[in-house]
């Protein structure tokens, strides 16, 4: 239960967010002007003078860029922490069966127009990181 919510179900719930706020209107880090207050008075003029400028924009995205460069994929260890032999065998029959979910969802993919990449384990994250 503790990988599964530090990896899948994490990664099911957040590996989408860089994807949906990656286009800063979706989720703008700061506004320049108060949100409107009642309906129909936004105008295509009033959205661009709320929505962040470029510098906060290219620091709240290199700040997104930089919680993301650490990852470790699921089931890889930076550091050796075992070196018995039944740790290491569960270890390799856990990486071959995240192997063998990468290659079905690959192969699942190919038949789509959009892939379905955040469950994928080699893009999946070893544990919670900030």
């Amino acid at each position: 239960m503790v990988i599964f919510s530090s990896s899948a179900q994490h990664a099911a719930v957040n590996n989408g967010q860089a994807d949906y706020s990656s286009w800063m209107p979706n989720s703008p880090t700061s506004l320049q002007k108060p949100p409107p207050t009642k309906k129909g008075t936004v105008t295509e003029q009033t959205v661009p003078q709320t929505l962040p400028d470029r510098n906060t924009t290219q620091n709240a995205v290199s700040l997104t860029c930089l919680t993301l460069s650490s990852q470790v994929a699921l089931g890889h260890f930076p550091h050796e922490h075992f070196t018995e032999e039944v740790p290491c065998r569960l270890m390799r029959q856990f990486r071959a069966e995240l192997n063998k979910l990468d290659k079905e969802i690959d192969d699942k993919n190919k038949k789509r127009k959009l892939p379905y990449m955040y469950l994928k384990p080699t893009l999946m994250e070893n544990s919670v990181s900030i």
